[in-house]
């Protein structure tokens, strides 16, 4: 009898964790705020063609995304972590000590990081310094590094516009964020000569002085949700925003992007990375979830289907930038066979 109870026992503990695994009916994606608008779109794509539950998109912001995806396995955490940066060695450590190992990476294309206006707001043509130094919280300022305490852009540079420094952009969760600090502030900080040398020197305390965003008022924090960006600065006289490129060609009737390093930011010239602040979007599937998720392998091939990201694809016409076809037919094919990725370099 004993026997008999334990037997059953050890059944219903089997049966109780194959449903942790198995009770969630739909796909669950979660993470940037610039790849949400591209993965709502392949999910009502793929709940028409499908017929099956629509998937869930959360925007997060990159960095929240790719925690909850590492949280651990089961229907308590998402499928799939959507982020407009790599993953870190940080995070990737954090999948594998919480038991999610099998990892797969697929690139599903490129965007750029706009600063941009309303279209009454004088033209800017930056260079990447001019960020730095009028964004920065420290700034070199009379050949000495201190707090920022440039109030206007035309102090920065005379040949910008005498206009206020406020800028809207990311938070520190947001992948976008992490994409600007490297690609605008820390370029454009080892334009000048001392914290070039600094970088060289000491990389680690170079990013420890120039990285912080100001936090005096001039650049401020707006959240996840780009469009209120978008909405801030048609309100805010000469106010910035900072945001992915999509967002600006949805709204090109009423804003407009400042040159970067005499750089406009175009489809062409982000995919071809002569603009300068450009990168490449990702998302992150759970292979063993894979025939355990009801549709996620056919959402996983939608996503990296001709029809979506193809050239001239319908996430084409959202602000995404295609890969190249060679590139893109090999991420198809990796959506196929799903190789488990190596731990990132850092």
């Amino acid at each position: 009898m004993n026997k008999l109870l334990g037997a059953t026992a050890a059944l219903a503990m089997l049966a109780a964790a194959d449903s942790a695994y198995a009770a969630r009916d739909y796909v669950w994606a979660a993470g940037s705020s610039t790849v949400f608008p591209f993965s709502t779109r392949v999910a009502e794509n793929y709940a028409k063609k499908t017929g099956k539950k629509s998937p869930k998109v959360e925007s997060l912001g990159t960095g929240g995304g790719i925690k909850m995806f590492c949280g651990g396995m089961g229907e308590k955490y998402p499928d799939i972590a959507n982020a407009s940066r790599p993953m870190k060695k940080s995070e990737f450590q954090a999948c594998q000590k919480a038991g999610v190992k099998d990892i797969v990476e697929l690139k599903i294309g490129f965007d750029g990081i706009v600063v941009a206006m309303d279209k009454k707001t004088p033209d800017f043509n930056f260079k990447l310094e001019h960020l730095y130094l009028g964004l920065a919280d420290q700034t070199l300022r009379g050949g000495q590094l201190g707090k920022n305490s440039f109030k206007t852009w035309n102090e920065v540079n005379s040949g910008l516009p005498k206009t206020r420094i406020l800028a809207y952009g990311p938070p520190p969760t947001s992948g976008t964020r992490d994409a600007w600090v490297e690609l605008a502030i820390e370029n454009g900080a080892s334009k000048l000569p001392p914290l070039a040398k600094l970088k060289d020197s000491d990389e680690k305390a170079f990013k420890a002085k120039v990285s912080p965003m100001r936090g005096d008022g001039a650049w401020i924090d707006a959240g996840e949700n780009d469009n209120a960006v978008v909405g801030t600065i048609q309100k805010t006289p000469n106010a910035l925003g900072v945001f992915g490129y999509s967002f600006l060609e949805q709204n090109a009737n009423t804003i407009k992007a400042a040159s970067i390093n005499g750089v406009k930011p175009t489809v062409a010239t982000i995919a071809n990375g002569t603009y300068p602040i450009s990168r490449s979007l990702f998302i992150y599937v759970k292979k063993s979830q894979i025939g355990v998720t009801p549709g996620l392998k056919e959402f996983v091939n939608e996503f990296t289907s001709d029809a979506a990201t193809g050239r001239g694809g319908y996430l084409q016409s959202r602000g995404l930038i295609p890969l190249p076809p060679q590139q893109h037919d090999a991420n198809k094919a990796k959506a196929k066979t799903l190789p488990v990725m190596a731990a990132p370099k850092s």
